[in-house]
């Protein structure tokens, strides 16, 4: 074999172990410049207190409501909140995108590897969220292209600052070279507490919001990421096995013996708090409601005996019927509404 060949081949086979790596998950290093920047020594610094590293596991968590995304890096077996950044925009309202071109921002469970991450990216720097995952795909939703982007604009996306979102590419970048093939991506609504859905509870989104719920509640109490998959048209998570579930078929028996005591005895004491919740909110809009009818039918009893007194000056003045004058030292005082205390 000649000099010539042994080179070509040589540089074939790296071809090949580079695009292996890739298709395994390994991430292949950016010539832009942007995408290559490296991470300031106090974030190194910061992370090395609390017991973490760049090449760490990390998740990240989104909150609508608050514009806030959340770093957690895995320390010492469990994940620690590293830095929350500010959202600069995302599109639409609160609940899930449902289809191309509704401007609206995704919701759900979804995972990033490193072929989502864009370093060429006209907003700067970006990473694609993975919508449609499995759950949007079985309720047939659709949307391409929904980032995590630089340049704080938004059309269905979620933006950030230029300086924030180059400190979150690099997080993620030096993830993958630690060996790490994905790391999780959650966007919620908002913090899924019982006040919050109460608030929400006539929200069509609803039986969505409890469904997602369940993974943040795991998190919550575990500080670890949970694994997910769709089964009966639903998240489900930490299922035990290693078979994918089919997202429209019923779910089987595992996946309801997988969820653990403490946290189903946290979803019921949350169903039932959410419950008060909202019959307390619906009495004191009825009762809102009440006092607003008894004021206008003060008010209106008011302009009524109004009228009737000027009918009897008028009447003293100008002739009018003798049967019909009100003495004016008969007529009831207005009653003010009662005061509701609670």
């Amino acid at each position: 074999m000649n000099t010539l060949l042994r080179s070509i081949l040589g540089v074939v086979a790296i071809l090949v172990l580079a695009t292996t790596l890739s298709a395994c998950g390994g991430f292949r290093p950016s010539a832009n410049a942007k995408a290559n920047q490296p991470l300031k020594q106090e974030t190194v610094n910061k992370l090395a207190a609390m017991g973490s590293s760049p090449a760490a596991p990390m998740m990240i968590r989104i909150i609508k409501q608050s514009n806030e995304l959340e770093v957690w890096k895995e320390s010492r077996g469990t994940f620690k909140l590293f830095k929350t950044y500010e959202i600069c925009a995302w599109s639409g309202a609160l609940g899930p995108k449902v289809k191309e071109g509704d401007r609206q921002s995704p919701e759900g469970f979804y995972t990033i590897t490193p072929g989502l991450m864009n370093p060429n990216s006209n907003y700067y720097l970006a990473f694609n969220t993975g919508y449609p995952n499995k759950f949007d795909r079985v309720w047939g939703r659709t949307g391409s292209d929904l980032m995590v982007h630089g340049d704080c604009s938004s059309r269905g996306c979620y933006s950030m600052t230029d300086e924030s979102i180059a400190e979150i590419y690099a997080l993620a970048r030096e993830t993958f070279k630690g060996g790490n093939p994905s790391f999780q991506l959650q966007i919620f609504p908002f913090r899924m507490t019982a006040t919050n859905l109460a608030r929400n509870a006539d929200s069509p989104h609803m039986s969505f919001w409890k469904d997602i719920k369940e993974g943040y509640d795991s998190f919550e109490l575990t500080k670890r990421p949970p694994t997910w998959d769709v089964c009966s048209k639903e998240y489900v998570f930490n299922v035990p096995g290693e078979t994918a579930l089919e997202a429209a078929a019923s779910c089987p028996a595992s996946v309801a013996q997988a969820v653990p005591a403490g946290l189903r005895a946290k979803m019921a004491a949350d169903e039932a708090e959410i419950a008060r919740q909202v019959a307390s909110l619906e009495d004191k809009a009825a009762r809102a409601a009440a006092d607003a009818e008894r004021a206008a039918a003060a008010e209106a009893e008011a302009r009524a005996r109004g009228e009737a007194i000027g009918s009897f000056i008028g009447g003293l003045f100008g002739g009018g019927d003798a049967a019909k004058v009100i003495d004016p030292s008969k007529v009831a005082p207005v009653p003010a509404p009662r005061l509701h205390r609670a």
